[in-house]
């Protein structure tokens, strides 16, 4: 009901809202009506104006065409007037009479001239100024109407919004109290079961106290009268006894360290990658190797970075050798997990490695920084980069801290409490996220760095190759690093509650001797149960074993039977076991007649220097498996005479099957070694190459882009050539069209 007085109140409040905003509507409608009836005025204004402009145009046009004729008539009097006075130059003196009377015309035109000339200029001014005054006042109206039109969409749109807006409220109020009605009725409904079920409930718990009451009672008679000790009320005790195996929480975890040796796999990949392009960089930036030597210092750290796979393949090693120490049959507790001090000292010999090449990395920075091509962002960027390292190193430091502390129980159970194992946990999680944010800022700053560098002018393809794969591998870092730490937030309680593991009833898991008697009980219990299971062998009838028994005792002949068989049969074995002796030392002396073969054959070819591969290629058909070897051992210890050399030192026993045991072990190592360096640096070469073939197919990709680019922009530059050349055309034919001899009529007009 409070529900429904609450919805009740925002109706009201919005209904409220709905008759201020419909009134504010209201006025906004008016404005806008009154804008349109002023925006309508201001047209019929602008129309008139039009109006009276185009009258005066036409009537500036009738003024310049009586400007041409007076201009004509002007031409036409000076000429009368010049062929009037060379006339009167002749008949000076007969034209008195005449000459007075031109004397009076000319006056009495040049005033009429001089009155049409004022006029015309009157009138040019008065248009002049007409036509700037309705070009001002045509301008005016024109911003004002825009302006008004703008506020009048602008005030519509606001209307329209309002009106859509408040509209769909009052919907969603009506939905939504309709929903409530239904909801009110059916919680009724529901409030009248619950009661009912409330009812029956109460009276089934007071059936159940009287019935537990009464077992409670008899439970506890019983435990006194029977049970003398119950060593599970103490945690002393029962930390004593042996808990279950938990077979599905030891494959969660198993599942859990799997998935966190996929991600460090991730992390040593990045690492190598990491590393290993940085000491090609080096090599060729700030000074190239190839044209020149590089400082002292870069060489010392490129011989330390060359070192970087045996510190940090090892780490994948120790993850490894855990992931296969959790199983189904073991109990998985810090006190019980003795793999983790392998992977803690890994962690140990990388930071060292960190630590050892962290002053070379910042003095490799600084002598970057020093150098002429050097510019002022580019130091900027190496000083930032110098700190990320910094903080790089120290929070490896921290890892290794905390994972040496979890390491800890496994060994030394005393050094740390079991109430602080939940701390560490935490604190490497945290240590986890911030080297997370520590790649990211990494990756920022040298993808700005590497950007710098790729402008300078010096700047070869080799360098921009070695940065785009280094930048690849930080971000790989980064990623693994975002992954690492998720996985282990996300998983954290599963950590923690896996650490009290022990009996029913306790709270810690304090003796690692209870794993292996736990083991021990599982595996007679597994066995137990597998006796179980076997099926019975088949049995002869009660009544038939009867008869058989009733014949053997009868029968006498059947006991002297069976010892004359026994006799013969331990005879056989007798002469079989003298044959077998008989040509086992046959065989043994022609190994030793075989071996003394080979060494002489050995000797003979010993200052050629294929001694060894013909002995080795001689005596492998002959080798014996090690079941036949197995066998023979007894008779090989009392033919096989060592040779004895006795002096006054002592005596020295050397069999040659020792030292061809060494030569094999040692060439096999030699062939392994030389196999894994190879493989090594195919991998590097392998690596190159992909990470070159990625830079190739960008390029090819940003050439392609631009090569489309530049064919879109022809193109177009094209078809404007095209048409300005048709527009230059269409000038010069209206040019000649216009014009007498290269000036427009406009032109003559104005020079006369």
């Amino acid at each position: 009901m409070a529900a429904a007085a609450e919805l009740q109140g925002k109706y009201q409040k919005l209904a409220q809202e709905y008759s201020k905003l419909r009134a504010q509507n209201q006025v906004l409608k008016k404005g806008v009506v009154d804008e349109q009836a002023n925006s309508a005025s201001l047209k019929e204004q602008l129309k008139m104006k039009d109006q009276s402009l185009r009258k005066l145009q036409q009537e500036m046009d009738s003024l310049a065409f009586r400007n041409q004729q007076l201009a004509k008539r002007v031409e036409l009097l000076q000429d009368e007037l010049a062929l009037s006075e060379s006339k009167g130059k002749k008949n000076k003196k007969s034209g008195e009479v005449s000459s007075q009377l031109s004397q009076e015309q000319k006056n009495v035109f040049d005033e009429d001239l001089q009155k049409k000339i004022e006029e015309n200029e009157r009138l040019h001014i008065q248009f002049f100024e007409a036509d700037e005054k309705h070009k001002r006042l045509e301008s005016e109206l024109r911003s004002r109407l825009e302006v008004l039109e703008m506020e009048a969409a602008q005030h519509q749109a606001v209307v329209d919004g309002l009106t859509r807006k408040y509209m769909d409220t009052i919907e969603k109020l009506q939905n939504d109290k309709a929903k409530l009605e239904i909801k009110s009725q059916t919680l009724e409904r529901e409030a009248k079961d619950c009661r009912v079920r409330t009812e029956e409930c109460q009276q089934q718990l007071k059936n159940l106290h009287s019935d537990l009451g009464s077992r409670l009672d008899e439970s506890l008679r019983i435990i006194r009268e029977k049970v003398p000790f119950n060593d599970s009320r103490s945690s002393h005790f029962n930390a004593l006894n042996v808990p279950l195996h938990n077979r599905q929480r030891q494959l969660k975890l198993r599942d859990l360290v799997g998935q966190a040796l996929a991600f460090i796999q991730d992390l040593v990949t990045a690492l190598l990658n990491f590393h290993t392009y940085t000491e090609q960089r080096v090599q060729i930036f700030p000074v190239d190797s190839a044209t020149d030597t590089i400082s002292p210092l870069n060489q010392k750290f490129s011989q330390y970075l060359h070192e970087n796979a045996s510190y940090v393949r090892p780490l994948e090693e120790g993850m490894l050798l855990l992931f296969e120490s959790i199983t189904e049959d073991t109990v998985t507790v810090l006190e019980t997990t003795v793999k983790l001090k392998s992977f803690s000292d890994y962690l140990t010999s990388y930071v060292h490695f960190l630590r050892k090449i962290l002053p070379y990395q910042l003095k490799s920075l600084e002598e970057e920084c020093e150098s002429s091509l050097c510019t002022a962002a580019l130091r900027a960027r190496n000083m930032e980069l110098q700190n990320d390292m910094k903080k790089l190193t120290a929070v490896f430091e921290k890892l290794h801290t905390y994972i040496s502390l979890l390491a800890l129980p496994s060994t030394k159970p005393d050094r740390l409490l079991r109430a602080n194992f939940s701390s560490v946990f935490a604190h490497i999680g945290s240590a986890l996220h911030r080297f997370h944010d520590i790649m990211k800022d990494i990756s920022k700053h040298y993808s700005q760095k590497a950007a710098l560098e790729h402008a300078l002018p010096t700047a070869t393809q080799k360098l921009i190759t070695t940065n785009d794969c280094i930048l690849s591998s930080v971000v790989a870092l980064t990623n693994g690093a975002g992954k690492v730490a998720s996985f282990f937030t996300n998983n954290l309680d599963c950590f923690t509650a896996s650490l009290s593991y022990g009996p029913e009833g306790g709270v810690e898991f304090t003796n690692p001797l209870l794993a292996e008697c736990m083991l021990q009980y599982k595996k007679k219990a597994a066995a137990y149960m597998k006796l179980l299971k076997k099926p019975r062998c088949d049995s002869v009838p009660y009544e038939e074993a009867l008869a058989n028994r009733r014949i053997l005792l009868s029968s006498t002949e059947s006991r002297e039977g069976l010892t004359q068989q026994v006799q013969q049969s331990l005879e056989k074995i007798a002469k079989l076991e003298q044959e077998k002796e008989h040509w086992m030392l046959e065989a043994q002396l022609a190994k030793i007649r075989l071996e003394k073969e080979n060494k002489k054959v050995a000797d003979k070819l010993k200052d050629s220097g294929s001694g060894q591969l013909i002995e080795a290629s001689l005596e492998s058909p002959f080798q014996l498996n090690t079941d036949e070897q197995e066998k023979e051992v007894a008779t090989e210890k009392v033919l096989r005479e060592p040779i004895k050399s006795t002096s006054l030192v002592g005596m020295l026993t050397v069999t040659a099957c020792n030292e061809e045991v060494a030569e094999t072990d040692t060439r096999e190592d030699l062939i392994k070694n030389h196999y894994m360096a190879r493989i090594m640096e195919l991998t590097s070469q392998l690596q190159l190459a992909d990470s070159k073939s990625v830079h190739f197919h960008a390029e090819c990709r940003a050439l392609a882009k631009r090569l489309s680019l530049s064919e879109k922009s022809k193109e177009s530059s094209t078809e404007e050539m095209r048409q300005a050349r048709q527009s230059i055309t269409r000038l010069q034919a209206r040019w000649f069209s216009f014009g007498v001899d290269g000036i427009p009529f406009g032109g003559l007009i104005m020079s006369n």
